[in-house]
C-alpha cells in the first residue's frame, strides 16, 4: 500500500454516513407505535424506536453579528476579517463585510478566531462523572458480554460538573457512549452541552442512536478473568457472529409478521426482545456502530464481519494503528476517532504513532479526535493542535482550517447529525466558538460560546458560566 499527503475526501462523508435518524417527538415511525407483542385487535404490533424522545428546547436566540475575525468554517475553509451572522437560532450567514441587522448584538472579533463548536464523539460524561465515587460508576454493564439492550442515557446524570467544564473548553455536543468491558456494551446517546434537569432535555433532537461495540484485550480479559467466554479474540469474534445470526433472525420473524398482519392474515408478533431491538435497528441502518477497537488487523476482521451481516462500523475508536489500514477505511466508510499522542499503555495501544491522525486524514480516511476524558475534554482545541503540528513535522501538508473539521464536520457526520450542525454554514445551528486567539494556542481560551445561538458561556461574564446545582456550595464552585 503506498501512502500519500492527498487530502481526504472530506465530500463523501455526507453520503457515507447518509443513514435513518431514530425518530423524535411527534414524527411517526413507519415502524413506530406501541412496544407490545399482544395485537389486540387486529391493530399491527410495531416497535417504539424512540420511547424516550428529546424534550430539548433552545434557548431563545437574539440576532449577533459576530465582526472582523478569523473564521475557520469546520469544512477547510478560512476566511481573514470573517463574519458570521446569528438569526434564530441558526447561521444566517458567512462572509465579509456582512452588514449588521437593526438591533442586532455586534461582536468585534478582531484578532481572535470563530469556529463551530467543538464535537466530541466518545465522552462518558454524565455515565462516569464527577465526583468519582463506586455510587456513579454507572458506564459499564460488565455483568454479560453481550448487553446491547442498555442505553446510555439512562446513566447519565445530569448534575456531572464536567459538562459546564467541558463547555468552557467549547464543547458545545457531547456524544456519551458505556464503556468498554462488553462485546455489545450498550446504546449511546448525543447531547446538546446543555444545563438540564434530566437527560431527555439535553438529547439532540433527532440524532441517530449508536451501539457501542469493544474488540480486543478488554471484554476478552474482564470475561477470560471470570473464566467464561470472550477468553480470546477467537471468542470476541464467535460472540460478536453468534448475536448478529441472532439479530438477523430476529428481524426476519418481524418482517415477516408485518408482511401477514399487512396482508390482513391472522398473525401473532414476535417477543419483543431489547437486546435484538438494538442489534435489529443497526442491520436496518437505524443505529450507528462505534466501536472500540486498537489494532489494523482486528479493525479490518470486523470490517469483513460488518460485510458478512449487512451492516457497516461508523466509526473506529482509539484506532492506534489506523494510520496502516486509511484505505480499507476510506472503502468501507469508516471513520477513526483518535487521541492525537496516547498510545503504549497497554500491548494493543503499543504500536501507536503520534503522526497517526494526521497520516489518516492525509491518506482519504474520515478521521478526528475524541477524548474519553473528563479532563482532555476541556482542552480539545490544543489535541487537535498536537496532532497537527506531528503531521507536519512529518512532511503533512494540511492546514489549519483542515484540522478543524478533526473536532467538527467529522464527528457531526459520524454521528448522523451532519446536516444540522458541525459547520459554519447557512442554515445549519448556530453552535460557535469565539476565541481569544489562535486555537491551536496553549494560551488561546474560549471567550464565549453560542449554543443554537444564544450565548451558553461568557468568560468574563460570571452569569453566563453555568453552575451545576450539585456545586452549589460546593468547594470550587464556579471555576472553570
Amino acid at each position: 500500500m503506498k501512502l500519500t499527503a492527498s487530502l481526504p475526501a472530506a465530500a463523501a462523508l455526507t453520503a457515507a454516513f447518509a443513514l435513518a435518524a431514530c425518530n423524535g417527538g411527534s414524527e411517526p415511525s413507519d415502524n413506530g407505535g406501541t412496544n407490545g407483542s399482544d395485537s389486540g385487535d387486529g391493530e399491527i404490533v410495531r416497535i417504539n424506536l424512540d420511547p424516550y424522545p428529546s424534550t430539548y428546547r433552545p434557548r431563545p436566540s437574539g440576532v449577533t453579528l459576530i465582526r472582523g475575525g478569523t473564521v475557520l468554517d469546520g469544512v477547510g475553509g478560512q476566511i481573514d476579517n470573517g463574519d458570521v451572522l446569528i438569526e434564530n437560532g441558526r447561521i444566517a450567514a458567512v462572509g465579509t463585510g456582512l452588514e449588521a441587522p437593526e438591533g442586532a448584538t455586534v461582536i468585534d472579533a478582531a484578532g481572535r478566531y470563530v469556529t463551530p463548536g467543538i464535537i466530541d464523539i466518545h465522552s462518558h460524561l454524565g455515565v462516569y462523572p464527577s465526583p468519582g465515587a463506586n455510587a456513579h460508576s454507572d458506564g459499564n454493564e460488565a455483568t454479560e458480554p453481550v448487553t446491547a439492550e442498555v442505553w446510555a442515557e439512562h446513566s447519565v446524570w445530569p448534575q456531572d460538573p464536567g459538562f459546564e467544564h467541558a463547555l468552557a473548553g467549547g464543547v458545545t455536543t457531547l456524544h456519551i457512549l458505556p464503556g468498554s468491558a462488553n462485546l455489545f456494551g450498550g446504546r449511546g446517546i448525543t447531547l446538546r452541552n446543555v444545563a438540564a434537569r434530566t437527560v431527555q432535555e439535553m438529547k439532540f433532537p433527532d440524532a441517530p442512536y449508536t451501539l457501542k461495540m469493544a474488540c480486543g484485550e478488554n471484554p476478552s480479559r474482564v470475561y477470560g478473568n471470570r473464566g467464561r467466554s470472550p477468553a480470546t479474540d477467537m471468542g470476541n469474534m464467535a460472540g460478536y457472529r453468534a448475536s448478529w445470526i441472532r439479530a438477523s433472525d430476529y428481524r426476519d420473524s418481524w418482517e415477516e409478521y408485518w408482511a401477514e398482519a399487512e396482508a390482513g392474515e391472522d398473525a401473532d408478533p414476535p417477543t419483543q426482545d431489547l437486546e435484538l431491538d438494538t442489534l435489529m435497528g443497526v442491520l436496518e441502518g437505524e443505529i450507528l456502530v462505534q466501536m472500540h477497537c486498537y489494532r489494523a488487523d482486528q479493525m479490518a476482521q470486523v470490517i469483513d464481519m460488518s460485510e458478512e451481516f449487512g451492516y457497516q462500523v461508523t466509526t473506529f475508536h482509539h484506532a492506534v494503528e489506523a494510520y496502516k489500514i486509511p484505505d480499507l477505511l476510506a472503502e468501507a466508510g469508516s471513520c477513526a476517532a483518535v487521541w492525537a499522542d496516547w498510545g503504549g499503555f497497554k500491548m494493543e495501544a503499543y504500536d501507536s504513532v503520534r503522526e497517526n491522525l494526521a497520516m489518516t486524514h492525509a491518506n482519504g480516511a474520515c478521521a478526528m479526535i475524541h477524548s474519553d476524558d473528563d479532563n482532555g475534554i476541556q482542552r480539545l482545541n490544543q489535541e487537535i493542535a498536537k496532532a497537527l503540528g506531528d503531521g507536519r513535522r512529518a512532511g503533512l501538508d494540511i492546514s489549519e482550517a483542515e484540522a478543524w473539521s478533526w473536532v467538527s464536520s467529522n464527528p457531526a457526520h459520524a454521528l448522523g447529525i451532519g446536516d444540522q450542525t458541525g459547520a459554519l454554514q447557512e442554515g445549519l445551528r448556530a453552535d460557535i466558538v469565539l476565541w481569544s486567539g489562535n486555537p491551536y494556542s496553549t494560551y488561546t481560551r474560549a471567550d464565549q460560546v453560542w449554543i443554537d445561538g444564544a450565548l451558553s458561556y461568557d468568560r468574563r461574564n460570571e452569569d453566563l458560566q453555568p453552575v451545576r446545582d450539585f456545586m452549589l456550595g460546593q468547594p470550587g464552585e464556579g471555576e472553570q
